[in-house]
């Protein structure tokens, strides 16, 4: 201690400032190691490739930009060419600014590695709107607390460091600065004269005129995945470079015409079609990916009856989620909306008059109904579904007030009323409906904190040696799924309804396959039909969320034209199938044998043979041809579609 004190006696004030700003490049590495070690199953494969020198510039200047930015305030307090600021008192605050700034950036880095095991990215400035109305937050976080407490261990000894280990303003030098104010005032004004241009290019990610200040994308140019973008990243620049940005920007990569004969949204039935009007049921599973499902596995999984429904069903080669969270999914499969650079929730655009399966076939004499077992008003689902053409909601509210149920006794303690009895409710509370209708439901259980009833415990356990939480879970969600078909097939509406069965998005793996780019967008997709007349089969193509409106709109014969970004895989050839994602400032485009990556900045970041080479180590950009060139093109036209009509408000057929 005391030879820490004697380095310090020896810091003027400038120095004092590098010295404490060298403290924070330490801190955000250790917690860099920290976010590694955490998600070391999902960022380790390939990690022995990564170019070490590569990889060092990109998280030197992903820091140097967040903590620049992050340090203003208390630059200026150190740095201002005023004598009197080197009161102790002004020091002191200088102290306190530094420590409390600093110390947000230590926990938004640890907790983010925690958070990235559901969304695979760094946690952007629209998690704040995600959570701005869920009363259970602090429930969530406390468990989360105890469960890692290794983690809040380590952010309590980088902050204790951070405390301790601070310099102020000290010595001979310091001394001699302050009794001669010229020598003082010059040394500061030159010192705050280079601040800030090292600051605007620190922010910027360099000094040249051609340089554009860095975004999240750019991490991408110094890793072999995506995935392994976030770890190149921090979540203090990630927060900061999303905050207030305009998400939607027309890149008019076409003409109008040129761009409507490439790809359109506008689904136009032909004159031939015969309205079928048959009921539809979609099933919204919370977090169930295929990683756990038997019948996508070779049998290998934990849902029994998922697995024996899928026998009986449609379902596909490739089933692709649009989005890594639940606000993500329900646009993508309800209203065939896919989530391009934030959550379409988030955004100005979701204030545009948006269609949907429910808005649809309402015009044709459709009820509809939107189930979800947590608090009504939760997530902004109850929002979302009155926007899209839903006529009622029901949520715990209206499950508390149904006699036949035990109320708010059924309420798992954190998010919703267990599976089981919701979707009970869910089934009779379709048989009080008038035909035709279309329902959805959202489910719940199968989420954090990985609980199910306590008159389960002794059945779906954690067992030994499993290293997924997730699949007790898994097994009691398909149970409540088993019995909630035992109800619906004796209710008179069962064989004239289409069940369609997917997941908002995956949870956490553990196996390898399921940690790729492709594998943590896995979700099953898949159609039932009791009545028998969709014929069960297994296609071999791609299908992806924003499919399934077009599709259950195509399967009913629905005459009118509509708005949605996927397509009817029922009249769609298998070859010509895609899906589209976006995570970490890239779309992954699949197509054929191949996925293609394009930056946000219109750029072919790689193009892989996924079928050949699922995990994407050898990128074959310039070496496919005409299939590059193509699926460049077909993406860039869905893009600019996408962007034009959610600037213009063009999302239904006016």
């Amino acid at each position: 201690m005391r030879r820490i004190q004697l380095k310090k006696s020896l810091i003027s004030s400038p120095l004092a400032f590098i010295y404490n700003l060298a403290l924070v490049y330490i801190t955000f590495a250790l917690c860099r190691l920290a976010y590694l070690f955490e998600n070391w199953s999902v960022l380790s494969e390939g990690f022995d490739t990564l170019s070490f020198w590569e990889a060092f510039k990109g998280c030197w200047m992903f820091d140097t930009s967040a903590i620049l930015y992050m340090n203003v305030l208390y630059a200026l307090l150190m740095l201002l060419p005023l004598h009197w600021k080197e009161k102790d008192w002004w020091q002191q605050m200088a102290k306190w600014v530094y420590v409390l700034i600093n110390s947000l950036c230590v926990i938004a880095n640890l907790a983010d590695a925690v958070y990235f095991q559901y969304t695979g990215r760094r946690t952007t400035a629209s998690v704040f709107q995600e959570f701005s109305h869920e009363s259970n937050i602090s429930d969530v976080i406390g468990v989360e607390l105890l469960r890692h407490w290794y983690l809040v261990l380590v952010g309590v000894i980088l902050i204790a460091g951070l405390i301790l280990l601070y310099a102020k303003p000290a010595g001979k030098l310091h001394v001699r600065m302050l009794k001669d104010r010229l020598i003082y005032y010059a040394v500061h004004l030159v010192c705050f004269g280079l601040y800030i241009p090292i600051t605007i290019a620190g922010m910027r990610g360099g000094a040249t005129t051609a340089v554009r200040p860095i975004t999240i994308s750019n991490a991408n140019q110094y890793v072999n995945r995506p995935a392994e973008a976030a770890l190149i990243l921090n979540t203090p620049f990630s927060m900061i470079r999303t905050i207030g940005k305009k998400v939607f920007v027309d890149p008019q990569y076409f003409s109008r015409e040129e761009l409507d004969q490439i790809y359109s949204p506008v689904h136009t039935p032909a004159d031939s079609v015969v309205m079928n009007k048959k009921n539809v049921v979609v099933l919204i599973m919370e977090s169930y990916g295929r990683e756990y499902i038997g019948a996508y596995n070779d049998g290998k999984g934990y849902t029994p009856f998922t697995d024996s429904l899928i026998q009986q069903s449609l379902t596909f080669d490739l089933t692709i989620a649009n989005g890594r969270k639940s606000i993500d999914g329900m646009p993508s499969i309800l209203s065939s909306i896919p989530r391009f650079v934030e959550p379409f929730f988030l955004t100005p655009a979701s204030m545009n008059e948006v269609s949907g399966l429910a808005k649809e076939l309402g015009k044709v004499g459709y009820y509809s109904a939107f189930f979800h077992g947590a608090e009504n008003g939760s997530m902004g689902f109850e929002a979302f579904a009155k926007s899209t053409g839903y006529n009622d909601y029901f949520g715990r509210t209206e499950y508390n007030q149904d006699k036949r149920f035990n109320g708010d006794k059924d309420f798992d303690g954190m998010w919703a009323i267990w599976d089981e009895e919701f979707l009970q409710f869910y089934a009779l509370k379709m048989s009080e409906m008038q035909e035709p209708f279309i329902t959805s439901v959202f489910t719940a259980s199968s989420h954090h904190p990985y609980a199910v009833p306590d008159r389960y415990k002794n059945i779906y356990v954690d067992e030994p040696g499993d290293p997924n939480i997730m699949h007790k879970c898994i097994r009691y969600v398909d149970n409540a799924l088993r019995l909630f078909f035992q109800t619906a097939e004796k209710q008179p509406w069962y064989k004239n309804t289409i069940f369609v069965l997917t997941a908002d998005h995956t949870n956490k793996t553990s196996e390898k396959h399921y940690q790729t780019e492709l594998g943590v967008c896995s979700v099953p997709i898949f159609i039932f039909d009791p009545s028998g007349e969709l014929q069960p089969e297994w296609r071999h193509c791609i299908a992806q969320q924003i499919d399934i409106m077009p599709t259950v709109l195509g399967l009913l014969g629905y005459e009118k034209p509509y708005v949605a970004f996927g397509q009817n895989l029922l009249s769609t050839p298998d070859e010509d199938t895609w899906a589209v994602t976006n995570s970490n400032g890239l779309y992954h485009y699949v197509r054929g044998d191949y996925v293609l990556l394009f930056t946000e900045q219109g750029e072919v970041k790689a193009i892989y043979n996924y079928k050949k080479d699922w995990f994407m180590k050898q990128n074959l950009l310039g070496k496919t041809g005409e299939v590059e060139k193509q699926m460049e093109r077909e993406l860039k036209a869905l893009i600019q579609s996408y962007m034009e009509r959610m600037v213009e408000d063009r999302l239904t057929v006016k």
